[in-house]
């Protein structure tokens, strides 16, 4: 069994995945590169072990249930165990999100990736993230999933277009999230979302304000809690984030 402490991220051949393998990587951890893509995540993986991290593939699509059963043994054989995972991996579902005009397949399609798919791979890590001394599971979650912050007279930048499928995925997710520490209350899984603020990414066309490495802060702040540190909260850089 490794001794390094074991990550996975899914999502993270790109964007702020990739910069949360980066960030993790620079404290000596072992990085699985969760990805569908073959080519990108093997891409990522090289460029992260040529800057000295010890990153490893893990073929991963968060919307197939057979992937993330895999995903698991991969990590079993690699490692024995996880200490942490990043539910990075999401979708926006394109335009038009009125909902008034959004097609009701769209918001299927988006939460079955940042719902459904941070369920079906959180629990199929979970018998391996049980078998570390201090499991954190980080949930990206973002401020338009904020309902107290949509219910004000905010800018579009800080709450996002009228989207009836991106926003309300990250309103759920984050409500998952709360029924997740309070499953686990009174073991030593710490679950946490984190908002990575408005970064410049191929989720909003670059449009961003932050870049992937600001975005990426947050994660790795949760995923380094001590055993000590708050579950079923949500945060961003400046604090807590209202629900």
């Amino acid at each position: 069994m490794s001794e390094r402490t074991i990550a996975l991220i899914t999502g993270a051949n790109k964007g702020i995945g990739y910069e949360i393998a980066v960030g993790l990587g620079a404290l000596g951890w072992s990085v699985g590169i969760g990805a569908r893509d073959e080519q990108r995540r093997a891409a990522a993986v090289e460029r992260l072990r040529a800057a000295g991290v010890d990153a490893f593939g893990v073929p991963l699509d968060v919307t197939d249930d057979a992937s993330a059963t895999a995903a698991a043994q991969l990590i079993e054989d690699q490692a024995g165990r996880l200490d942490v995972l990043v539910n990075n991996a999401a979708i926006t579902g394109g335009m038009p999100q009125e909902p008034t005009r959004v097609d009701p397949a769209t918001i299927r399609t988006v939460v079955e990736t940042n719902v459904i798919g941070v369920i079906r791979v959180t629990n199929a890590m979970m018998p391996l993230l049980r078998r570390s001394a201090s499991p954190r599971i980080v949930n990206m979650s973002s401020a338009v999933g904020s309902l107290t912050r949509q219910s004000e007279d905010a800018s579009e930048q800080a709450i996002g277009p009228v989207a009836a499928a991106y926003s309300p995925s990250k309103s759920f997710l984050n409500a998952v999230t709360l029924q997740y520490a309070r499953e686990l209350r009174g073991t030593n899984i710490l679950i946490n979302a984190g908002c990575p603020g408005y970064v410049a990414t191929d989720l909003n066309g670059f449009r961003g304000v932050r870049t992937p490495e600001q975005g990426a802060a947050i994660a790795i702040k949760l995923a380094t809690l001590p055993d000590d540190g708050p579950t079923g909260r949500f945060f961003e850089d400046a604090g807590v984030v209202p629900w």
